[in-house]
């Protein structure tokens, strides 16, 4: 059975490398551009993050046992909503539907961290020793996260840069 989940183990933790890589890619063209308007932003976006991930996380632990796994259905109602409305804003091109979806997929990804954090102490509790794919769905948060404070805080630098001049 050890060789088994050694293997197992080995398989999962191939995937993930290769799901990092392509959020790496996918974020490179994002990296480029926030670079481009300030780098400085960049560092700041990773601080807060981590500050807001640690935050929710210790949130999530201390609170009462199961008491926030009622969001699961509320989150995906939520992105199911994100999701029209970024596909409509596809077709009517809003810069401020645009940047309220970004918010929007802040504050759903932050009650996701508290929700993904309770749902694997129960799983864990319940015997789910899947250490990989519980480290997938809060590396995926973390990530999203720090996507959409990089767009939020780039923003308000180029309107601060514009009203500067």
């Amino acid at each position: 059975k050890q060789w088994y989940q050694r293997r197992v183990a080995i398989t999962a933790g191939g995937y993930v490398s290769g799901l990092a890589c392509c959020l790496g890619l996918e974020s490179s063209y994002l990296l480029d551009y926030v670079i481009s308007v300030d780098p400085s932003i960049i560092v700041t976006a990773f601080v807060t993050t981590s500050v807001v991930f640690v935050s929710f996380t210790l949130t999530a632990l201390y609170a009462e046992r199961r008491s926030m796994l009622f969001l699961g259905s509320l989150l995906s109602t939520a992105l199911s909503g994100l999701l029209i409305l970024s596909l409509a804003n596809m077709f009517f091109r809003v810069p401020s539907i645009a940047l309220f979806s970004v918010y929007l997929s802040l504050i759903i990804s932050c009650l996701f961290v508290m929700y993904d954090t309770q749902l694997i102490v129960e799983k864990k509790r319940l015997g789910d020793n899947d250490f990989i794919w519980h480290s997938v769905d809060l590396f995926i948060d973390f990530v999203i996260i720090f996507k959409d404070l990089m767009i939020i805080l780039t923003d308000k630098e180029k309107k601060k840069r514009r009203s500067n001049k």
